[in-house]
């Protein structure tokens, strides 16, 4: 299976391409994709969508997994973010991919097994989990593979019960 974890942004949009083969995790591609402020808003998120599905087109994910928004502060941000997730979220849905869709808790509760986790700590795991010689930067790609390993991980179990249930 191979997963593509995505940190929505909208000047950084963190993305993370794994293969999961049994219990085995490996990296295929990660990185950002970076809008410039000075750009017009509609072109910053054409941007955004038409790079994202540059990238599903290229590495053929089986699902991507997205972490859903969380916002305590500045509305105005809240909304270019989710605005960003939506063109990405319908370059999926144009391709037929499956989305998952995942709380920083779930995230962290999958990859480190603790929803309070730290940032370092999540890093630290990224690292481990992938076989990393290094925590990947900036920080939005370290945490779209983070939302990759957490599908990867959820994915399974969601099948199994989903399997139970049917039957």
């Amino acid at each position: 299976m191979r997963v593509l974890g995505i940190d929505p942004g909208y000047a950084i949009v963190g993305f993370g391409f794994i293969d999961k083969i049994g219990h085995k995790l490996t990296p295929v591609q990660y990185g950002c994709i970076q809008t410039k402020p000075d750009t017009p808003p509609e072109q910053r998120l054409l941007q955004v969508y038409e790079s994202a599905g540059a990238l599903m087109d290229k590495y053929k994910p089986d699902a991507i997994a997205v972490e859903k928004l969380f916002f305590n502060r500045n509305v105005t941000t809240a909304f270019d973010v989710a605005q960003a997730r939506g063109a990405i979220i319908l370059a999926a849905a144009q391709r037929g991919l499956p989305i998952g869709e995942y709380t920083p808790l779930q995230v962290k509760q999958a990859v480190v097994g603790y929803g309070k986790a730290e940032k370092k700590q999540v890093q630290e795991m990224v690292k481990m989990f992938l076989k990393l010689s290094a925590v990947p930067k900036p920080d939005d790609v370290a945490d779209a593979l983070a939302v990759a390993i957490c599908h990867a991980h959820t994915a399974v179990m969601s099948g199994k019960i989903n399997e139970v249930n049917r039957s």
